[in-house]
C-alpha cells in the first residue's frame, strides 16, 4: 500500500467515515461508473452525515442514471450547486436516496438548481394537481389520472417537492435558522397533497359535484410545523351543492373522504406518504366521518371536552372547498376562546397533561424528544394553555404555530424575554433532532437514539461536533424545558384568570367598575383610574400589569381595604418603575401576587414598609423567607456590618434598617396568617435585642474614643423591662430598659450615664432608617433617677428603698445586651427581690391600691374603660397582674414561675393550683385576644395608640379580617366584650380578693 493511498485513507476516516478502507473503494467505483474524477472527496465526504452510507447512495444513484441513460446529468452534477446538496441528502436520508433511485429522471432537478427559490402552498398546490392531470385554477378540481395510476404519479411529485426541501435542510449549517420555513413547507406539502387526493378521488366519484368538502387540518399540519413523518390529523365538513339534500352529500363527502386518505396513506406502487387520522373530529372515532356545519357547532357548542377546544386552537381548512372550510373557521374559531369559562379548564389541561406523562415507557422517557419530561410537548402544552387562557381577551396570542404564539406572549409580557429565548431555541433544537431522526429512514420516531453510531450520525447531522456536545446540550434542554414548563403551566394565576368572564378579564370600562363596585371597592370610579394609570400605554410592564390585575381585583377584594390596596399596588408599581424583576415574580409566582394584594389590602403598615423597601415583595415568593430570623441569625449579620464599617453613624443607619427589614418580614408573615401574634411579639422583640447589642457596641466605641481611652473600664448591660422583657413588643413599642454598670474606676458613673445616653441617641437618632425609642422609666427612682446605675447601687436601692410595684417590675427584667457577667449577676441580684421568701401583707395593700388607683387615673379621658385594651376591665393589666401576684408569691418555691412571659407563667399557675384552670382560661382568652386586637391595629396602621379597641363596625370587620376569623365586625365587638368581662371578674376574685357571683 503506498503512502498516498494510507493518507488518503486517513483524510476519509477524519472526514467521518466509519470504514475509510470501504469508502475509498466506493469512490472508485463512483468515478468509474460516472466517468467522473471527484474533485477532493475526502472533503465533501466531511459534510455528510453518513458518509458511509451516502457514498454507497451516490455508487447505487450514479448505476441508476447510466442505466436510465442519464449519466451525462449525473456527470454534470459535480460542477453545479445542487450537486454538493445532493450529496449531503443521500448522506443525510436513505429514504430520499432510494426515492432518486428508483427516479433517476429527478436529478435534473439537481442540475437545475435555484437556492434562492421558495415553494408556496399555491406552489405546491399546482405541482400536485397537475401531475394528477387536474387544472389547478377549478373550484373543484377533478384528476385526470385515476385510482393507481394518480394515487402513484401524486406521490412521486409529493416526494420530488419533498426531496427538494429536505435537501436544502439538511444542507443548512444552522438547521435550527430554517426550521420555521421548513415546516411550514412540509405542511404546505401535506394540504397539495390532500387537496390532489381529493381531485383523485372525484375523478373515480360520479357524483362528486352532489357536495362541497373541505379538508381542516389540525395538530402540527394546522399550524404549520409539520413533522417529514407525521400522521395529519383532519377534520372534514360537507355542505351539499344546490339542489342536493344534505344525506346525499354527506354519503358522497364520506366516499371522498375515504378516498382521499387512501391516496395518501394507502397501499400502492410507490410508499404512502403518511396515514390520514380523523380521529380529532366530533365523538372521535364513534362519530360520523364527516358531518355538516352545523352539526360540528352543535357538538362544539353542547358536547365538546376542554381538550378539543385546544385542538381546534389549529384548525386551519387546507383542502377542499375553500368556501366551507372558512366557515368552519369563522364558526368555530371564536369557541376556542370561551372554553377558557368552562369549570376546571386549566386544572383540566394540567391532568390531560400529566396522562400524556404516565403512558411514557419509562425506558423511553429519559429519550423521548416528544413526549418526555422537557421534551416538545412541554414546551406546546405551556404555550397553548398560556394562549387559551390570556387570549379571550388578547386578541393578538390568536395565532396557530408554537413559535409564533410564543412570540407574541413574549411581546406581551405573558413570557419573559430570557424564558422565552430559551423557550424558543430549545424547541427548534428539538424538533431538528425529530426532523433528522425522521429523515434517516422517513418513519416515525421521537427517539433520541441509543445506538453509539446511530448518535454519531444524528450529531453530524444536525451540526454538533461530537456526540458528547450534543448529549451535553440535550441534557440542558430538557432540564431547562422542564423548569419552565413547571413554571408557566402550573401557575397559580391561570385558574384564576380562567374563572373570570370575558368582561371581567378584559378590564373594559363600564364592566370593570361594575365589578369593582360588586367586590367591595368603595370608590369604584377612583379603583379604575388606578387601573387605566397601571395599563396604560405599550410598555411591557403595563403589559404585564393588564395580565395580573383582573385576577389581582379579586385578591385585593378579599383583603379589608379593597380601595387603599389598589392605591397602594399603584404607588408601589410607579415607584418600581421598569424593574422587571418585579412583575416577573408577580406573574410567574405561585403566591406573590395573592400575597402582596393581600398585604396592601389589610396592612397599611405593611404597604408603609414595602414602599420603604421593596425587598419585602422578594420574600412572598417562598415560606422560608417569611419565617422571621433568630436573633443569632441576626445579629450574624449585624456583627457583620460592625465588622467592616468603619463609620459609626453608617454602621448604626445600617443596623436600624437591618431591624426595619425583620419587622416588615415579622408584619407579613403575621398579616398573612403565617405565624400567631405570639411568636410575631417574640420577633420584633429579638429584632430590637439585635439593635441595641448593636449600638451597645457602637457606643462604647464613641465613648472610649471621647474620653481618649482603649477601652472602658466599666462592664456595661441592657435590661429589657415590661412588654420589651416578657417579649411581648408591638411593631410601634417602645423599648423599656434599665442601664447597668459594674467597676471600680472613679468616674464609672460619669461614664456608664455618658454611654446610656449615646445608646439612646444612637437608638432614636432621626434618619433615613426608622428609630427605635428608648424609655428608662422603670429604672430605680424613675425620671428622678440616674439614668445608669451601678449593679451594687442597684442591689442596695431594691433591698431597701423599693416599693412593691417595682419588685412586681422586675418580673420581667430580662438583660438583652452587653457583657454576659453582668448580666448574670444582676439576674442573680433581682432574683432575691422580684421572688421573695414571703409576701407581706402590707404588699398586699398596696399593690391592690396601686391597681386600683391605676384604672382611675390613667385611663384617658373620653375613652371608654371597657373599651381600653390594656387598662380596661378584663384586659392586659388585669391578667399581668393576677399572674404576677402568684409569681411575687410562689416564684421562690416554684421554678416553673419564674419566667417574664405572661402566657408562660400563667400555664404554670393552673399546672400548680394557684390559679383554677377555668379561670386560667378565661384570662388566657382575655390576654390573647387583647394581644391579637393591638397587633391587628397595628398592622391597620394605627399611628400609635393601639391600646383603644374602635367603635366603627366597619373598622371592627376590618380587624376581623386581619386577625383571619370569620366574624363580622359586630360578632368581634361581642365576643371581645364577653372575655374581658370574664376575665374581670377572674381578676376581682383572685387579684382583689373579692367574692363575686359567678359569670
Amino acid at each position: 500500500m503506498s503512502a498516498r493511498e494510507v493518507s488518503f485513507t486517513t483524510l476519509l476516516r477524519r472526514a467521518g467515515a466509519s470504514e475509510p478502507a470501504r469508502a475509498e473503494r466506493l469512490i472508485r467505483e463512483i468515478e468509474e461508473v460516472s466517468g467522473v474524477t471527484l474533485e477532493d472527496p475526502a472533503h465533501a465526504v466531511s459534510y455528510l452525515a453518513d458518509p458511509d452510507a451516502g457514498l454507497l447512495q451516490l455508487l447505487r444513484l450514479a448505476e441508476s442514471a447510466r442505466d436510465a441513460g442519464l449519466s451525462a446529468e449525473f456527470a454534470a452534477l459535480s460542477s453545479s450547486p445542487g450537486g454538493m446538496r445532493l450529496g449531503v441528502l443521500l448522506g443525510g436520508s436513505l429514504a430520499l436516496g432510494d426515492f432518486l433511485i428508483r427516479h433517476p429522471e429527478m436529478l435534473r432537478d439537481f442540475l437545475d438548481w435555484d437556492s434562492a427559490a421558495s415553494f408556496t402552498r399555491m406552489d405546491f398546490r399546482a405541482r400536485l394537481l397537475e401531475a394528477v392531470g387536474a387544472d389547478p385554477s377549478d373550484a373543484a378540481p377533478v384528476a385526470t389520472l385515476g385510482g393507481r395510476e394518480g394515487v402513484a404519479a401524486m406521490r412521486v411529485a409529493y416526494r420530488r417537492a419533498l426531496t427538494r426541501i429536505a435537501a436544502e435542510d439538511l444542507f443548512e449549517h444552522v438547521p435550527a435558522t430554517i426550521f420555521p420555513a421548513v415546516a411550514a413547507a412540509l405542511a404546505d406539502l401535506a394540504g397539495a397533497a390532500l387537496e390532489a387526493g381529493l381531485a383523485i378521488a372525484r375523478a373515480d366519484d360520479p357524483e362528486h359535484a352532489a357536495t362541497r368538502l373541505a379538508v381542516i387540518a389540525m395538530g402540527k399540519c394546522g399550524a404549520r410545523e409539520l413533522n417529514y413523518v407525521s400522521d395529519v390529523d383532519v377534520i372534514y365538513v360537507a355542505e351539499p351543492a344546490e339542489g342536493v339534500s344534505d344525506d346525499v352529500s354527506l354519503r358522497v363527502a364520506t366516499r371522498l373522504a375515504i378516498a382521499a386518505a387512501k391516496a395518501c396513506g394507502g397501499m400502492g406502487v410507490e410508499p404512502a406518504l403518511w396515514e390520514v387520522d380523523p380521529n380529532l373530529r366530533p365523538e372521535g372515532r364513534d362519530g360520523p366521518l364527516v358531518r355538516n356545519l352545523a352539526s360540528h357547532q352543535a357538538y362544539y357548542e353542547r358536547w365538546a371536552q376542554t381538550w378539543e377546544f385546544q385542538a381546534l386552537l389549529k384548525a386551519r381548512p387546507v383542502a377542499g372547498d375553500p368556501e366551507v372550510g372558512a366557515a368552519y373557521v369563522e364558526r368555530l374559531h371564536p369557541m376556542v376562546w370561551k372554553a377558557v369559562e368552562r369549570e376546571g379548564f386549566v386544572e383540566s389541561a394540567q391532568a390531560m397533561r400529566r396522562r400524556v406523562e404516565e403512558h411514557v415507557p419509562a425506558a423511553e422517557s429519559g429519550r423521548q424528544i416528544k413526549l418526555g419530561p422537557g421534551g416538545l410537548r412541554d414546551v406546546e402544552f405551556t404555550i397553548q394553555l398560556l394562549q387559551l387562557v390570556h387570549g379571550r381577551a388578547d386578541e393578538s396570542l390568536r395565532v396557530r404555530g408554537t413559535l409564533d404564539a410564543l412570540a407574541e406572549l413574549r411581546a406581551a409580557g405573558y413570557v419573559g424575554r430570557p424564558q422565552a429565548a430559551a423557550m424558543d431555541r430549545s424547541y427548534r433544537q428539538l424538533r431538528v433532532w425529530e426532523h433528522r431522526l425522521q429523515l434517516r429512514k422517513l418513519t416515525r420516531t421521537h427517539l433520541m437514539p441509543d445506538a453509539d453510531q446511530d448518535r454519531r450520525i444524528l450529531a453530524r447531522a444536525s451540526g454538533f461536533a461530537t456526540v458528547e456536545y450534543m448529549e451535553e446540550v440535550w441534557t440542558d434542554i430538557r432540564r431547562d424545558v422542564r423548569a419552565m414548563h413547571l413554571e408557566m403551566f402550573y401557575r397559580p394565576i391561570l385558574p384564576v384568570v380562567a374563572r373570570l368572564s370575558e368582561d371581567e378579564a378584559r378590564l373594559d370600562d363600564a364592566a370593570a367598575k361594575e365589578r369593582l363596585a360588586a367586590v367591595g371597592f368603595v370608590d369604584p370610579a377612583g379603583a379604575y383610574r388606578h387601573i387605566q394609570s397601571l395599563t396604560e400605554g405599550t410598555s411591557r410592564s403595563a403589559s404585564i400589569r393588564r395580565q395580573l390585575l383582573p385576577a389581582m381585583i379579586g385578591w385585593f377584594a378579599q383583603g379589608a381595604d379593597p380601595d387603599a390596596g389598589l392605591l397602594a399596588f399603584r404607588q408601589l408599581s410607579e415607584q418600581m418603575g421598569d424593574q422587571q424583576w418585579f412583575l416577573k415574580l408577580l406573574r410567574d409566582s405561585g403566591t406573590a401576587a395573592q400575597r402582596l394584594a393581600r398585604l396592601l389590602s389589610t396592612s397599611r403598615y405593611v404597604a408603609r414598609a414595602l414602599l420603604a423597601s421593596s425587598e419585602g415583595v422578594t420574600w412572598l415568593d417562598r415560606d422560608e423567607d417569611l419565617v422571621p430570623r433568630s436573633y443569632e441569625r441576626m445579629w450574624t449579620e449585624a456583627d457583620a456590618i460592625l465588622r467592616r464599617s468603619n463609620d459609626p453613624e453608617q454602621a448604626a443607619t445600617a443596623m436600624r434598617g437591618l431591624r426595619r427589614r425583620e419587622l416588615a418580614r415579622v408584619a407579613s408573615a403575621d398579616a398573612l396568617g403565617l405565624i400567631n401574634a405570639s411568636d410575631a411579639a417574640e420577633a420584633v422583640s429579638h429584632a430590637a435585642d439585635m439593635l441595641i447589642e448593636g449600638a451597645l457596641r457602637i457606643a462604647r466605641h464613641n465613648v472610649a474614643t471621647s474620653r481618649g481611652l482603649e477601652e472602658l473600664p466599666i462592664r456595661f448591660a441592657v435590661i429589657a423591662m415590661g412588654r420589651y422583657g416578657g417579649l411581648e413588643m408591638s411593631y410601634a413599642s417602645d423599648a423599656d430598659v434599665q442601664f447597668v454598670w459594674d467597676g471600680q474606676a472613679p468616674d464609672g458613673q460619669a461614664i456608664a450615664v455618658q454611654m446610656a445616653q449615646e445608646i439612646r441617641s444612637i437608638l432614636q437618632r432621626v434618619g433615613p432608617q426608622p428609630p427605635l425609642e428608648i424609655d428608662a422609666d422603670l429604672r430605680p427612682e424613675g425620671r428622678n433617677g440616674p439614668l445608669a446605675r451601678s449593679l451594687e447601687s442597684c442591689s442596695t436601692y431594691y433591698g431597701r428603698w423599693s416599693d412593691p410595684w417595682e419588685a412586681q417590675a422586675l418580673l420581667r427584667a430580662q438583660p438583652v445586651a452587653g457583657d454576659q457577667g453582668l448580666r448574670d449577676a444582676f439576674v442573680a441580684m433581682i432574683d432575691e427581690v422580684r421572688y421573695p421568701v414571703e409576701l407581706p401583707d402590707g404588699a398586699l395593700r398596696q399593690m391592690r391600691t396601686l391597681k386600683a388607683r391605676m384604672e382611675a387615673e390613667r385611663l384617658p379621658r373620653g375613652v371608654d374603660p371597657r373599651r381600653h385594651l390594656k387598662l380596661g376591665p378584663g384586659g392586659l393589666s388585669d391578667v399581668e397582674w393576677c399572674v404576677q401576684l402568684q409569681q411575687l408569691r410562689h416564684g421562690r418555691a416554684h421554678a416553673e414561675l419564674r419566667t417574664t412571659r405572661t402566657l408562660e407563667a400563667l400555664a404554670a399557675c393552673a399546672d400548680l393550683g394557684l390559679i383554677g384552670r377555668g379561670d386560667a382560661a378565661k384570662l388566657r382568652e382575655a390576654w390573647v385576644l387583647a394581644t391579637d386586637l393591638r397587633g391587628a391595629m397595628a398592622l391597620r396602621g394605627a399611628a400609635r395608640d393601639t391600646d383603644v379597641l374602635p367603635a366603627d363596625i366597619r373598622e371592627l370587620g376590618v380587624l376581623a379580617e386581619i386577625l383571619g376569623t370569620q366574624m363580622s365586625g359586630a360578632e368581634l365587638d361581642e365576643r371581645f366584650t364577653r372575655a374581658s368581662r370574664r376575665a374581670r371578674a377572674v381578676t376581682e376574685r383572685v387579684f382583689f380578693g373579692w367574692e363575686v357571683g359567678r359569670t
